[in-house]
């Protein structure tokens, strides 16, 4: 097969549209131009962090075995075609967030490690997502796609901000980085140079790009591409029909009209397709190089949504999570069903010998156990080999161990994009099993 000589940074064009190419065989997408024999391209590694809150089942979150053999409990259920990519971990903890034992001093420097301000005062620390964002993301469009399905709460409970609990990337101690909750605006960001409402389709601006593009790589590449394309057609025809039904999100209208005034376009009106949206616009994300850090926020902690979808209408997530009900569990498994669909869809994206699944890691977490605010242990799991640099299928436990903190698994995952620091929140050794 020929190998083409674009450059690393090709792209598609057209008016005030640009979008990344998709890894490709025929094309040396992420090497330098080479001086001499020229390399295979490889794909580099992505990193994803995925959080919900209020913690899960307390009986039900649970991983024992290895590979394909492994036993999962009920929560973990949906994640059972990815045991052989997936680590389970327990016994790690943040010691800082041990001091307020509510909701907001957990969450707020879940990916930190750092001491958080109370009295009102907005303190944390800069995350993980966005320190790897401003050394390993400065070679992408965007440094770092920051996605949320519930809007932040800006109000104070038990002397902390509730920011804390509404925000889990932070891109200075004292900022927490904006969330974008509107699909629209996050694939505008991915693809568009200028956001103006009225712009045509984004992929009908590239069309013709596309179709020089096309004739001048591999047959193989030439699926892709297509693949590609029909697949970023779908997301913009799933946004543009979001909104425009008549029930609004986590509520389930009572009367003829609603009472209350209608959200604006945009914002999808079912959180499960709010969820999924989100899932779709981080892949195609990853698929095309334009980011390859994101956080994604599916709920907050302190949550109020609903899930009239599963027929659990009766109690906001908060309230649901201080029991172990039969509706607890459904609600859990319902969030990691959002994570197997993401796993899913970057697993079917072949890039060379591996998926894109197995190019990134992906890290699901929350900021407590379960409800009842036990947060001397965390619940994590890291889906992903990391770009062939992890070896997954394997339970890793932390518990009773000296040394545990969360912050030595945010160092080994950092040096698996090549990011590499003496210490980060109150860590100075990796895990050496990741």
């Amino acid at each position: 097969m020929s190998t083409y000589r674009f450059s690393r940074r090709t792209m598609l064009r057209g008016v005030g549209v640009t979008m990344a190419l998709p890894w490709m065989e025929s094309l040396r997408v992420w090497g330098d131009e080479p001086t001499g024999p020229a390399p295979s391209s490889q794909a580099p590694v992505r990193m994803a962090v995925l959080f919900s809150g209020n913690g899960f089942h307390s009986k039900e979150w649970w991983a024992k075995g290895a590979g394909k053999e492994m036993e999962l409990g009920k929560v973990l259920a949906p994640l059972t075609d990815f045991r052989e990519k997936m680590l389970f971990v327990q016994g790690l903890y943040n010691a800082e967030a041990m001091k307020g034992n509510i909701h907001s001093s957990q969450t707020g420097n879940l990916l930190s490690g750092a001491p958080l301000a109370s009295g009102g005062e907005i303190r944390s620390g800069t995350s993980i997502d966005q320190l790897l964002a401003q050394q390993y993301g400065r070679s992408t469009k965007v440094q770092s796609l920051v996605l949320g399905c519930e809007k932040s709460n800006p109000s104070v409970h038990k002397n902390y901000s509730m920011l804390y609990s509404s925000h889990i990337s932070w891109t200075t101690p004292t900022t927490p980085t904006p969330l974008e909750l509107y699909p629209a605006l996050a694939f505008d960001r991915l693809f568009k140079d200028e956001v103006q409402r009225g712009d045509k389709s984004v992929l009908d601006a590239v069309l013709a790009d596309a179709t020089d593009l096309r004739r001048q790589i591999s047959a193989s590449d030439q699926h892709k591409l297509d693949e590609y394309l029909d697949s970023v057609r779908d997301v913009e025809q799933r946004i543009d029909r979001a909104g425009k039904q008549g029930e609004l999100q986590g509520w389930r209208p009572t009367l003829d009209k609603p009472n209350i005034p209608r959200p604006p376009d945009g914002i999808p009106q079912n959180v499960a397709d709010h969820m999924r949206l989100m899932c779709d616009i981080l892949v195609l994300g990853f698929q095309t190089d334009t980011t390859r850090i994101t956080t994604l926020k599916l709920n907050n902690d302190h949550s109020s949504l609903r899930f009239p979808h599963l027929g659990v209408d009766y109690m906001i997530h908060h309230l649901l999570s201080h029991s172990d009900s039969a509706d607890w569990l459904k609600v859990n498994q319902f969030f990691v069903e959002q994570i197997a669909y993401l796993a899913r869809k970057l697993d079917a994206i072949q890039e060379g010998e591996r998926t894109l699944l197995d190019n990134s890691m992906l890290l699901y977490c929350s900021s407590m156990m379960t409800g009842s605010h036990n947060n001397d242990q965390l619940p994590v799991v890291v889906l992903g080999r990391g770009g062939g640099k992890i070896q997954t299928g394997r339970v890793l436990d932390y518990r009773g161990q000296p040394n545990r903190q969360m912050c030595r698994l945010y160092l080994s995952m950092m040096d698996k994009m090549n990011v590499h620091l003496d210490r980060f929140g109150d860590a100075t050794e990796r895990l050496a099993e990741v």
